[in-house]
């Protein structure tokens, strides 16, 4: 049964940490009317009340995440809940803050610091533009932090207008949904409202079109979606205030360092980290932590596919889950260099994202060495964990890998003639992965079944390696136990349906027209990726990009216009 059932009730689990424990830009307002450009030079977030939605419109809510908050179903209903997660913080009780706030962070990419897209030239300007925590709570034991993505602009908006277009919000609800259900660590989605009043202009493209960049300005109904998370610090918050300390940016800028690290270990680490360890243990511990969670989410990201599309440092949430989710995909089409983000490069792609994880892991080290000045001891500890990082990476990644394809152990010479074929194959990643675990009797049953997945027509070329394959791998999997239970086994980490960017596109495009119901589609197909679909949900969802949206803007590849 909930145990929240009202507004006045939900307002009661209020428990504000980061405001208590944390320091306010001493040069903010105290009221949060915070919105213009400026340089953020000291504190640890910044009061910022958001910007209502006009005539607020609920697109979608997840059931899911309703029910281990224990909400009751009615609040979607409520008005007072509907206006906060649209924007509106004047219903904010006594028991609440009347701002949100929002938080800086460094930019560096592949462990190169970056602030040539700082407005000011400093890298003060860089942080949450358009995303402001509203709330923060107690939830059935649990503390959570409640974010909406569009809620007008910050100090750090740079000059945007601080929204999210409904396309790219869709998307994100979607997306948090189905990680979740995949067993991916991510942050949540509660709410999506629409305003069918407000719309902002973005870049993008045009009805059938295969230009890589956008082509065309659209009008995009705006649009919040409130992200729900045990916190949202981020690796490019600690290398923030680490980057203060170096520069020795003003006398506090140590202790705020120490004031953040220990504000995430509190929030994201607690029950893994002894609270009577002295500090100096605590920070080795964190980052002990933090790697195995990094290097294992990573892992989980190459089994189901995903691609984050731009992983910098920023983008790397420092509680080791999956954050912000602009430009990200999921591989159809297998390709180890696959993405989807028009400006990301090869860097970001697929089977990149081990070294992209390393680049960030190696910014949230340089971060934490100032609080251990001095002490060798703990430095060495430090040093040691780092120099690991590629070895913790490689145990995860194969470990992954085998736990695919059902083996005791990993065998990389079966793992790597596995993915040439697939690319020789031109072979559909989710679908050829679940042919497998089907296990069927014999290796041509097996091969027929897998051809069902590629995207070219068979030959006696590929067959003839596929067979070979087939038979070692049949051979490895037999000495193992019994077939059904590792049919079984596999079939729990190859999920039957993925992402699709082509059935995505659909939703939020008729959600623009006011017909929300393919979102509630997809989130109920979404919600048991590893169960197979009926006849008629595997007629749509289990089934081969059609040719004409390869290449196809905003479908194959698209900007991160959002």
């Amino acid at each position: 049964m909930p145990t929240t059932t009202t507004f006045a009730a939900f307002a009661q689990r209020a428990d504000y940490s980061l405001l208590e424990s944390l320091q306010a830009d001493p040069q903010a307002t105290e009221d949060g009317h915070d919105h213009r450009p400026r340089q953020v030079f000291s504190g640890h977030y910044v009061p910022v009340t958001p910007t209502p939605l006009p005539a607020p419109e609920l697109v979608a809510h997840s059931s899911t995440l309703f029910e281990e908050l224990g909400l009751s179903e009615a609040l979607v209903h409520d008005e007072q809940f509907l206006r906060l997660f649209s924007g509106d913080i004047s219903v904010a009780s006594e028991s609440m803050r009347p701002y949100g706030w929002a938080t800086g962070y460094a930019l560096s990419i592949y462990g190169s610091e970056y602030i040539q897209q700082c407005p000011f030239g400093t890298g003060n300007g860089y942080g949450d533009g358009r995303a402001m925590s509203v709330f923060e709570g107690v939830f059935n034991g649990q503390r959570w932090e409640m974010q909406l993505k569009g809620g007008g602009p910050t100090p750090y908006c740079r000059g945007a207008d601080g929204r999210a277009v409904l396309r790219s919000s869709v998307r994100e609800f979607l997306a948090q949904e189905f990680m979740q259900a995949l067993g991916v660590p991510t942050s949540r989605s509660l709410t999506l409202v629409v305003s069918r009043s407000e719309t902002v202009r973005r870049p993008w493209y045009a009805p059938g079109s295969q230009s890589f960049d956008p082509d065309v300005l659209v009008d995009n109904p705006a649009a919040i979606s409130t992200r729900v998370a045990p916190s949202f610090l981020r690796v490019g918050q600690l290398e923030l205030f680490a980057r203060r300390v170096r520069r020795q940016a003003h006398p506090e800028a140590l202790n705020e360092l120490r004031m953040i690290v220990a504000h995430l270990i509190e929030r994201n680490y607690r029950p893994e980290i002894d609270a009577a360890l002295p500090f100096s243990d605590q920070v080795v511990e964190l980052a002990g932590l933090f790697r195995g969670r990094l290097t294992s989410l990573v892992a989980n990201w190459i089994r189901v596919g995903y691609c984050q599309g731009n992983f910098n440092s920023d983008n790397c949430a420092a509680g080791g889950f999956t954050l912000d989710y602009g430009p990200f995909g999921f591989c159809e089409l297998f390709d180890p260099r696959f993405q989807p983000w028009t400006g990301g490069g090869e860097h970001f792609c697929f089977f990149n994202q081990p070294a992209a994880a390393e680049a960030n892991y190696q910014m949230f080290w340089s971060a934490l060495r100032p609080l251990l000045e001095g002490n060798t001891e703990a430095l060495a500890r430090l040093d040691q964990i780092r120099d690991g990082f590629a070895n913790t990476m490689s145990q995860a990644i194969e470990a992954m890998w085998a736990s695919k394809l059902g083996l005791s152990r990993y065998d990389a010479d079966l793992v790597n003639e596995l993915l040439e074929l697939m690319v020789r194959s031109k072979a559909d990643y989710t679908m050829v992965f679940r042919r497998l675990s089907a296990i069927p009797a014999g290796i041509p049953e097996h091969l027929f079944a897998l051809k069902e997945s590629f995207y070219q027509p068979s030959s006696e070329d590929l067959d003839a390696p596929w067979t070979l394959w087939l038979g070692r791998w049949r051979e490895q999997i037999t000495a193992n136990g019994e077939l059904r239970e590792t049919s079984a086994a596999m079939q729990r980490m190859n999920p039957a349906i993925t992402w699709r960017e082509w059935l995505i596109a659909p939703a939020y495009e008729q959600a623009a027209q006011g017909d929300t119901s393919l979102v509630q589609e997809l989130q109920s197909v979404f919600r048991h990726p590893y169960e197979a679909p009926s006849a008629e949900l595997a007629a749509t969802y289990d089934r081969l990009k059609p040719r004409e949206f390869f290449n196809a803007g905003g479908v194959s590849h698209y900007s991160c216009s959002s």
